[in-house]
């Protein structure tokens, strides 16, 4: 959280909290008209909060989200090629160990 946002925070927090004692202290004391500005005062501060929630932009966490599957669909292909190009070695590897057990030599580039 950067030091703006935390600042906002705050002072929309020491807001909210003047304006409910306020009304509360305004309706102990008897007076209507001073608790019903606190309470205007609460439900415009309510309202812009509510809107600044709906009308902001999607957060980059959605979008950080799609490019890691994105990535993670890569690196498993990656695996399964790399799985494939060992097998084919391990393949090559055997059929060369059962040549030199058969005491023939294995074909060379030359050869083929």
């Amino acid at each position: 959280m950067t030091r703006r946002s935390r600042f906002w925070r705050v002072a929309a927090g020491l807001f909210l909290f003047i304006n409910v004692a306020g009304a509360a202290y305004a309706v102990v004391m008897g007076e209507p008209m001073h608790a019903l500005i606190h309470a205007v005062l609460l439900t415009l501060a309510l309202g812009a909060y509510s809107t600044w929630r709906v009308s902001r932009p999607v957060p980059a966490a959605h979008h950080s989200a799609q490019l890691s599957d994105d990535r993670l669909e890569y690196l498993q292909q990656s695996v399964d090629a790399l799985a494939l190009e060992v097998e084919r070695i391990g393949e090559a590897q055997r059929f060369k160990e059962k040549l030199s057990a058969q005491g023939q030599t294995p074909p060379t580039k030359k050869d083929q």
